[in-house]
């Protein structure tokens, strides 16, 4: 056989293969991704995290490539299975880890399973995990139990996990006292469980009465179930006395939520009635001139109707002038009681309370507001007695 024959038997061989590579990356080219298995990430977050490379766009090529268990950098996760379902379709599952909750250390949130091992550690929580606030440990160790104070405290957290996830109920944070008496938040609400006793039907009751003080705040008390009350202490919020005026008056807007800048709403939606006048709207509304000295309105005239001399229309500046006319008015009241107060003083002081040069007859001569009432004393001022 030439060499001119192998080249073109090698070129049809090479050309066959090239169709055939074409044909099987159309025929299973990936049209769908399904994912199952996980609740902490969204279907792309999870197709981010696995389909890395291009052969991740065959339906039989990605499952020889792509499933692993080297997910050591992400939270939850213990392994990837890609798998096809037709041959336009892979399937992703997600095998998480069995995170119950999470405890502050030092800077860091520990997650651990229902066993108490130290699963991961984040800078950041997920709010879809149960944190426990209480639980103290000596020591973190990565795959290792949790070194917890506290023999049954582990168990009191696992079975709170439980039930919170079954009835979809997490609260924002888990509190353990002192005592390990449990308290659950809920926003502004705070419900005391007691003792860990009885925790499924304490909870069972939680769940019925929650939607009935939705938007209160105040402590629930669930610390026992041997009655059929339980109570809710309502804590009223203090109520704001601050006046309306129109300056710090929220409304404007009207039923619909448009802004019309006199409105009896706020943005909210909430009834705040109308605005309140200004000073200078109070004052010209008192105002009752307008009319000139002939007696015909003008609106701006300085008189009545009957013919009254009233000063002129009230304006801002004329009203700030009075407040400051009436600020200095005041201090300089103040001030002269101050001066007539020094003056007495001095005048009072200014008196010989001796008779003659006998300084033993004072109080015979002076009263005790200074005042000469008898003979022989001498006047320090101008005039002499």
């Amino acid at each position: 056989m030439s060499k001119k024959t192998k080249k073109i038997i090698a070129g049809v061989i090479g050309a066959g293969i090239l169709v055939a590579m074409i044909a099987f990356f159309s025929y299973y080219k990936v049209d769908s991704v399904e994912v199952r298995g996980t609740s902490h990430y969204t279907d792309e977050e999870v197709k981010k995290m696995v389909l890395r490379g291009p052969l991740a766009s065959n339906s039989v090529l990605a499952p020889l490539f792509y499933s692993t268990t080297k997910t050591d950098d992400i939270i939850y996760v213990d392994a990837f299975k890609v798998t096809q379902l037709n041959r336009s379709t892979i399937c992703i599952s997600v095998k998480e880890k069995k995170i119950v909750g999470c405890i502050k250390y030092l800077d860091s949130y520990i997650y651990f399973d229902r066993n108490g091992i130290f699963v991961e550690g984040s800078q950041t929580r997920d709010e879809t995990v149960p944190y426990f606030d209480g639980i103290q440990v000596n020591k973190i160790v990565m795959d290792e139990k949790l070194d917890i104070k506290g023999d049954t405290v582990l168990n009191t957290a696992v079975a709170l996990s439980t039930i919170f996830q079954k009835n979809d109920m997490i609260p924002d944070h888990i509190q353990f006292d002192s005592s390990y008496s449990i308290s659950l938040i809920y926003g502004d609400i705070t419900v005391q469980l007691g003792k860990d006793e009885n925790l499924e039907e304490k909870m069972n009751r939680v769940i019925a009465i929650m939607p009935k003080i939705q938007g209160k705040k105040g402590i629930l008390h669930m610390e026992s179930v041997s009655t059929d009350t339980n109570t809710f202490e309502e804590e009223k919020e203090e109520q704001d006395n601050t006046e309306i005026t129109a300056e710090n008056w929220n409304g404007g807007y009207n039923e619909d939520g448009d802004y019309t800048g006199d409105g009896e709403y706020d943005e909210n939606g909430n009834y705040v009635g109308a605005k309140p006048k200004t000073a200078l709207e109070e004052a010209i509304e008192n105002w009752n001139g307008g009319y000139d000295g002939e007696g015909d309105y003008t609106g701006a005239g300085e008189y009545d109707a009957d013919g009254n001399y009233v000063g002129p229309k009230p304006t801002q500046e004329s009203l700030d002038a009075a407040a400051q006319e009436n600020s200095d008015s005041s201090g300089t009241e103040d001030q002269s009681a101050d001066t007539s107060g020094d003056s007495w003083e001095e005048d009072s002081g200014s008196y010989d309370t001796g008779y003659g040069n006998d300084s033993s007859d004072s109080s015979d001569q002076y009263d005790e507001y200074g005042n000469y009432i008898g003979d022989g004393g001498d006047y320090y001022g101008d005039e002499e007695y």
